[in-house]
Formats: structure tokens, sequence, C-alpha cells
């Protein structure tokens, strides 16, 4: 959201809060970035950012550069799984789920497959990006 006073907690919808991560998540270059709007069809959250890293390395520092920009933009962190072993991190924003997978476990896991019914949010990744 570059150029834009970034909204706070209570006025951003959950398709816009999973965005602005997906953007955060495209800054660090993470791969097929996707969000998917679950709401209605999910009792836990309302929408799902998933992503591939390229190794357990990324994975985390994708991880952590979340982590670091829910501080600052003032968004509810609830938890983190699966950090260390870097290969599924989890990823709790309240309303907002992110998940980090290694490309085999992604394929292996098919959330979009699990997810079909959800409504794909369009993310263009930026020029050289993911």
């Amino acid at each position: 959201m570059t150029g834009e006073a970034i909204k706070t907690q209570t006025e951003m919808s959950a398709v816009d809060k999973a965005l602005l991560v997906a953007g955060w998540l495209d800054e660090k270059q993470g791969l097929d970035i996707v969000v998917l709007d679950v709401s209605g069809l999910s009792s836990v959250t309302e929408a799902l950012v998933l992503v591939t890293a390229k190794n357990v390395r990324q994975a985390q520092a994708l991880a952590n550069h979340v982590l670091d920009q829910t501080g600052r933009a003032g968004i509810e962190y609830l938890g983190m799984e699966g950090f260390r072993a870097g290969q599924w991190i989890l990823m709790d924003l309240n309303d907002v789920v992110v998940h980090v997978f290694q490309k085999d476990l992604r394929l292996f896991y098919n959330i979009e497959g699990l997810w079909s019914e959800a409504r794909a949010v369009g993310f263009k990744a930026k020029e050289g990006g993911g």
C-alpha cells in the first residue's frame, strides 16, 4: 500500500488485510502467492494467504517479515506454528491465516483444492517478483 495511509485493523476488511500480507510476501520474493476469501465457508477465519518458499531459510524470513510488518501496521497477531522446521509455517492473524509452504508440501496438502469453493482474490505479484 505504498503512498496510501494504512487503514487501522478495524477499518480493514479481511480480504484487504490478506492482500496487504500478500504484498509483504511478494516483497521478499515469495512464490505462487494466492489469496482466498473463505468468509462464509470457515468458522475460524475469513481469508487465507498461501505462499511457496524456495527453502527453509526463506520460509522463516517470509514469516519474520510478516510478523514485523503486522507489528508496524497494528494488525493483530495471534500465533505461529511450524517456524522451526520451516516446512509449513502457519500464521494466525485472527481473520487472516497465512500458510508458508515448501513446494512439495504445498502440492501434497493442496489447500487450494480443499478450499475450492472459496473465491480467489486477484493478487498480482510485482514485476520480477513471485
